[in-house]
Order: C-alpha cells, then structure tokens, then sequence
C-alpha cells in the first residue's frame, strides 16, 4: 500500500506541473492577443471591393474565379 500511493503522489505531483505548464501557456497567449487588439484598434476594415482595387486584385474583390464558389461556404 506504501508502495502505491508514493507512485500516486508522484503521478499527482507530474499532473500538477503540466496544469501549472499549461497555465503559464496560456497567460503567455493572453498577453500576446491584448498586444494584438492594441495593434488592430488602429486597423479600419475595408469593403472587399474597395481592398481588391487597392491590391490590384482580379475582379477588386481579391476572390479568383475558382475561390468564389468557395466564399458562400460555411467554412470561410
């Protein structure tokens, strides 16, 4: 019985440092998206039509004929 739970604490011990690693992870990611939404509060969004002619884009709206279709997807 001793024997197990000291490889129950040890187990315990490794789940606790991957929750603490995963933690410190995504305070890292937290910190990169709020340095993301400062940059992007500056960013004005464009009609597509608007950013294609500015890009030179075929037919202004930046879409080749073989992505229109692809567009109305619910995936994009």
């Amino acid at each position: 019985m001793k024997t197990e739970f000291g490889k129950y604490g040890e187990v315990l011990e490794k789940v606790q440092r991957k929750l603490h690693e995963a933690s410190n992870t995504i305070d890292k990611v937290s910190v990169r998206r709020r340095a993301i939404d400062r940059k992007l509060r500056g960013v004005e969004i464009l009609p597509e039509m608007e950013a294609g002619a500015i890009l030179n884009l075929p037919g202004g709206n930046g879409l080749d004929e073989d992505d229109s279709a692809d567009a109305d997807s619910p995936e994009h």
